[in-house]
C-alpha cells in the first residue's frame, strides 16, 4: 500500500481484530452501518458475535444461542472475561459507565485477558469519553461517513421509486446524479436516506436545493459548524489583486485535471491584516468563485460544553469537512479561539493545547480536499506554529487600501446603493479619506444615505465628503498597532495588494537607506 493512501474506519477496524487489539472504541452516530460491517467481519473471521445494551442485556448474533438479561455493566464485563472461543464483543453506549471507577478498573483487567484469548470488546458510541485511566487502554477508531459510492448506493435505491418521467430527466441530464450525490456528501446514511425520500415526496425528483437545505439544518444542528451561503461576488472586492489572482489561478486546483499535471492539492490561506480590509469578505467570495461548499467555524464554540468534549468537537469538524469535500473551512478571527495555546493543567486541563495540536497536525498531514481559509486581526496574537512552513500555502497581509483602491471600493459601495458611481467624484472621495479601511468606507456611504434620505435629496460627493470627515478611522486610534503590524508582514507576509506590495518595498528601501545613514553617521563619530 502506497504510504499516502488513506486508511478506511473498516479496514483500520479489520486491522486492528487481526492484531488483537482488545479494546477498541468506535465513535459513530449510524450502530446499524458499522455493526452490519462488523456482522460480516465477524462471519469472515468465524467469531462469534455478541451485542449487549443496557435495555436488552447480551444478545448473541451468530456462534452462539439465546439471550442473557444482563443488564449492569459490570457483569457484562464479566460475561465477556468469562466467555469461551474467538469472538467479538459489542457494548453499545457504554460511554456512560467509562465515569465508573469500578467499570474503568475492570476494563485495564480484561486488557490482557481478551488479547490472549483472541477476544475483541468494541465500545460503540457517539460520544467519546475516555478517562485518563484508559489513554493507553482503548484504541479510538473515528468511524468515516459514508463516501460517495455509499451515498451513491442509497440514491440509486430511490431512483428506482421514481415516476418514470423524473428518472428519464435524470438519465438524459449528464452529471445530474453526480450532483445529487455531491450534495448529499456529509450526511449519515440515515440521513441522506431521510432527505432523498423528502426530496421525492415534494418534488418527485431528487431536488438538490431541497437536499442542500436539509443538509444545512444538520450541519448547523452541531452548533460548531455552519453551512455559509456564498452570494459574494470576487467583484466586490476592491484591491487585493495579488491575493484574487492568486485565488482565481487555482479555481480549477480540485480537478482530475489538475492531478494528472502533476499539481498538488492547495491546502489553504491565512490572511491577516487590518479589520475592516476584506479578510472576510475574500473569504466568502471564494466558495461562489470556486462553486465549493463553504463551511464557516466558530473556533470559540469547539471549547463550550463538557469536559473532554472540546477534543471531541474539533475531531467532528474535520469528519465533516472531509466527507463533504472538496470544500472550503473558513476559521474567522483565529487569534481568538487559539491565543491560549500555552494552556496548561492549571488552567484549562491543557485542552486548547490539545485541540490547537489537533487542528495543525491535520492542517500540515491533511490529503483530503478541504481548502482552509484563515483569517487573524492581531498577528501577535497567533500561536508561532501555527505561521510555520507547510501549514498554509501563504500568508497574506491585507494593508488599508491605497488611493486607487479607495476610488474603487467607493464605487463598489454605491453601486450596491443602487447608485451609478460616474455620477460621483471618486478621486475626491479617495482624496478626502486617507488611510480608511474598506469597512469605514462602507460606513461612510450608509451614514451619507442617512444625511440625505432625512434631508429628501439625492446623494451626492458632498454629502459623502460630510458623513467622510465624521468618521475617525482605526488608522488614528491604532496606528501603533498598525505600524506593528506592518512592520511584522514586511518580511514576513506577502501583500494581497500590488499597491500595498509597492508601499511595503518603498517602506524596506526607506528603512535600509535609513539605516546605511546611521551607520555612516556612526563611522564619522568613530573617526
Amino acid at each position: 500500500m502506497h504510504t499516502s493512501e488513506r486508511i478506511t474506519s473498516p479496514r483500520e477496524l479489520e486491522d486492528l481484530i487481526k492484531a488483537r487489539y482488545p479494546l477498541v472504541y468506535i465513535v459513530s452516530f449510524e450502530e446499524a452501518r458499522v455493526e452490519k460491517l462488523i456482522k460480516e467481519l465477524a462471519r469472515n473471521r468465524e467469531f462469534r458475535l455478541e451485542i449487549w445494551s443496557v435495555t436488552e442485556g447480551w444478545k448473541t448474533v451468530f456462534g452462539g444461542q439465546g439471550k442473557r438479561d444482563i443488564y449492569d455493566p459490570l457483569k457484562a464485563l464479566e460475561y465477556v472475561a468469562a466467555g469461551e472461543g474467538r469472538g467479538l464483543y459489542i457494548m453499545r453506549d457504554f460511554h456512560p459507565f467509562l465515569k465508573e471507577p469500578k467499570v474503568v478498573r475492570k476494563l485495564r483487567d480484561l486488557s490482557d485477558a481478551l488479547s490472549q484469548a483472541q477476544k475483541n470488546l468494541i465500545l460503540l458510541s457517539p460520544v467519546q469519553t475516555v478517562p485518563p485511566e484508559l489513554e493507553k487502554t482503548l484504541t479510538v477508531v473515528d468511524w468515516d461517513l459514508p463516501n460517495r459510492g455509499e451515498i451513491e448506493g442509497i440514491a440509486k435505491k430511490l431512483f428506482l421509486q421514481l415516476p418514470e418521467i423524473s428518472r428519464q430527466k435524470i438519465n438524459d441530464e449528464p452529471g445530474a446524479m453526480e450532483r445529487v450525490v455531491e450534495a448529499a456528501l456529509g450526511l449519515t446514511g440515515v440521513e441522506a436516506e431521510n432527505v432523498f425520500a423528502k426530496s421525492v415526496v415534494r418534488t418527485k425528483t431528487f431536488d438538490i436545493p431541497t437536499i442542500i437545505g436539509e443538509k444545512k439544518q444538520i450541519i448547523r444542528k452541531s452548533g460548531i459548524l455552519e453551512y455559509y451561503e456564498a452570494v459574494e461576488d470576487v467583484e466586490d472586492v476592491g484591491g487585493l489583486e495579488i491575493l484574487k489572482d492568486w485565488l482565481k489561478k487555482r479555481q480549477l486546483a480540485f480537478t482530475q485535471k489538475a492531478r494528472d499535471f502533476g499539481l498538488p492539492l492547495p491546502k489553504g490561506i491565512l490572511l491577516i491584516g487590518i479589520p475592516g480590509t476584506g479578510k472576510s469578505l475574500t473569504a466568502k467570495c471564494v466558495g461562489s468563485m470556486w462553486q465549493m461548499p463553504l463551511l464557516r467555524l466558530d473556533v470559540g464554540k469547539i471549547f463550550a460544553g463538557l469536559v473532554g468534549s472540546s477534543e471531541e468537537n474539533i475531531r467532528k469538524v474535520i469528519k465533516t469537512a472531509e466527507a463533504i469535500a472538496p470544500a472550503i473551512l473558513w476559521l474567522d478571527e483565529l487569534e481568538k479561539g487559539f491565543s491560549g495555546t500555552g494552556s496548561s493543567n492549571m488552567s484549562d486541563g491543557g485542552t486548547t493545547s490539545r485541540v490547537f495540536g489537533t487542528f495543525i497536525t491535520w492542517l500540515q498531514e491533511k490529503t483530503s480536499p478541504v481548502f482552509v481559509i484563515a483569517t487573524a486581526n492581531n498577528v501577535h496574537q497567533l500561536p508561532p506554529e501555527l505561521l510555520r512552513k507547510g501549514r498554509f500555502d501563504e500568508i497574506f497581509f491585507c494593508d488599508l487600501p491605497q488611493r486607487e483602491e479607495r476610488a474603487q471600493i467607493f464605487g463598489i459601495h454605491l453601486a450596491k446603493k443602487k447608485r451609478n458611481p460616474a455620477d460621483f467624484e471618486l478621486e475626491k472621495l479617495a482624496d478626502a479619506s486617507p488611510d480608511f479601511s474598506g469597512a469605514e468606507i462602507e460606513t461612510a456611504v450608509t451614514a451619507a444615505l442617512y444625511d440625505a434620505f432625512d434631508e429628501g435629496l439625492e446623494l451626492d460627493t458632498d454629502r459623502l465628503q460630510a458623513a467622510i470627515a465624521d468618521i475617525v478611522p482605526l488608522s488614528v486610534t491604532m496606528r501603533e498597532v498598525i505600524e506593528g503590524m506592518r512592520e511584522w508582514a514586511r518580511t514576513r507576509a506577502r501583500s494581497a495588494s500590488a499597491k500595498g506590495a509597492q508601499l511595503q518595498q518603498k517602506r524596506k528601501l526607506a528603512q535600509e537607506a535609513g539605516a546605511a545613514l546611521l551607520d555612516s553617521m556612526e563611522r564619522k563619530l568613530e573617526l
